[in-house]
């Protein structure tokens, strides 16, 4: 057996091994404690492209930790959908943590910033075990290690707020963590399985004789993932864990953090639960409806916003809502739609959380009235926040055209066209707030002295790849629209 036959388990391995070493290093050799995380990153990220070669050439990849099949042994699965997730997820950490190099040390004591890197890896470890996994019990463990280093990351800061946010997200959290282990006994219950794949055969016959416990385990299931995610309502979390934050981290948070939850949940309906279920329970309308209300209420809380921070969060409450739409509409123009928004959105939040955190780093600067005319003196990180802009509404030449083009396509193919004037008003409601900004920066004049900071070239560079990133993601669509549909295929 080869090397690349571990893939699936060591793409996990070795974020663990850098989250043990990396304090270490930095305390010995502080120089190198970067560039080994840089280089676990990127070593990852290229098990996933060498797995994904592997998967398109001859089917999904199982491995078994330590030789034990399913059901008794813990199960990793490699298909397109799983590794687009995960290269998503890599490839934004990996961008985001070459952002943090210069603004942790704005941003954090100098102490702290090896235990970041620890966080960190976790972090991303734990995000890609999620994405892998083939077993129940293997996912609670994994969701409970991703929501401890995800308040961990936010409330290293030390700051009265950021602890507050820290620990109101941990109530919340494990309030979810609790939904979901309950459900996932619930199911357990009914079929004695805890495999993805032998759960769904046993819950077709199950559900004749369980069916208020698979009922109870489906609401269970949403709730939970819902709270992580930062479904409407249950959001409440949301704003304040990333508005105090340091900026590397609402960006990872809001980048692929809660993404990897809506994931989650998807993989329950559509790997958990049988064909047969879902056509019985409303389980899809329930969420579709609820991601409908997220997209407009989020966009109108955005609006009341003078933090800009804090309108960043809010506009992420609307905009993970077109992720849970493509779940929702159980189609697959629709699933296509929604994964390409969550690789638009994750990169396009990651950078607008960047652009704020070089206008605080460089300015102080975090109330909306006060940009006006920062665009002349930070005209890079402004240029990058319009372009930000106009893919968070959907203007032509951004990514986010494309992902609501294919939700809208897919609406009015299953004789939904209300869906169609929801996903309208929310790209006219995210206008509303966005635009100003763009506008009052680029065409208000204002003093502001020499009171900033330089950009460091690193944060600078790192926003440039952003913008480059969402408008060819707006343009040349071809290879991951053909991913998705191949992998839409699968489930459909």
């Amino acid at each position: 057996m080869g090397l690349s036959e571990h893939f699936p388990a060591l793409i996990i391995a070795v974020f663990l091994a850098a989250a043990f070493l990396s304090p270490l290093i930095y305390r010995w050799a502080r120089y190198l404690s970067a560039a080994y995380l840089v280089a676990t990153l990127v070593a990852a990220f290229g098990m996933v492209i060498a797995l994904l070669i592997q998967v398109q050439q001859g089917g999904p990849v199982y491995y078994h930790m330590g030789g034990w099949p399913p059901p008794w042994g813990i199960e990793f699965k490699a298909d397109p959908l799983r590794l687009y997730v995960l290269l998503v997820v890599i490839g934004v950490s990996l961008w985001v943590f070459i952002y943090a190099l210069r603004d942790l040390q704005h941003e954090l004591k100098k102490a702290l910033i090896g235990w970041y890197y620890t966080l960190f890896a976790v972090l991303v470890g734990s995000m890609a075990g999620i994405a892998l996994t083939n077993d129940l019990f293997n996912l609670f463990v994994l969701m409970e290690i991703c929501a401890i280093s995800a308040c961990a990351i936010i409330s290293i800061k030390e700051d009265r707020e950021c602890l507050e946010a820290s620990f109101k997200y941990l109530i919340m959290s494990a309030m979810g963590t609790g939904c979901f282990l309950l459900g996932v006994v619930m199911l357990y219950m009914v079929t004695g399985y805890l495999n993805y794949s032998f759960m769904q055969a046993e819950l077709v016959e199950a559900f004749n004789y369980y069916p208020r416990n698979i009922f109870t385990a489906a609401a269970l299931f949403i709730v939970a993932f819902g709270t992580k995610a930062a479904l409407f309502p249950l959001h409440v979390w949301l704003p304040d864990a990333h508005a105090s934050a340091p900026s590397p981290s609402s960006a990872m948070l809001s980048g692929v953090v809660i993404k990897i939850y809506a994931f989650g949940l998807f993989l329950m309906f559509y790997e958990v639960f049988p064909p047969e279920l879902l056509r019985t329970i409303p389980l899809n309308e329930i969420v579709l409806w609820l991601a409908s209300l997220g997209a407009l209420f989020g966009s109108v809380y955005a609006m009341l916003q003078s933090d800009l921070k804090k309108m960043l969060a809010f506009s992420s409450i609307g905009q993970i809502a077109y992720i849970f739409m493509g779940i929702g509409f159980h189609h697959d123009l629709a699933m296509v739609g929604g994964f390409y928004h969550l690789m638009v959105h994750a990169v396009t939040k990651a950078m607008l959380f960047m652009a704020a955190g070089v206008i605080i780093y460089s300015t102080g600067i975090r109330k909306i009235e006060d940009l006006a005319g920062i665009g002349r003196v930070l005209p890079v990180t402004m240029i990058a926040f319009s372009i930000g802009s106009a893919s968070m509404v959907g203007l032509p030449g951004t990514g986010g055209l494309i992902s609501k083009w294919f939700l809208a396509l897919s609406a009015l193919e299953i004789g939904r066209p209300i869906f169609v004037l929801v996903i309208l008003a929310s790209s006219l409601l995210n206008a509303v707030y966005y635009m100003p900004i763009v506008i009052n920066a680029f065409m208000h004049h204002n003093e502001f002295g020499n009171n900033f900071k330089p950009v460091p070239r690193v944060m600078k560079i790192c926003m440039i790849v952003g913008m480059i990133f969402v408008v060819i993601s707006g343009f040349y669509t071809t290879p991951v629209v053909n991913l998705l549909e191949q992998a839409a295929e699968l489930f459909f």
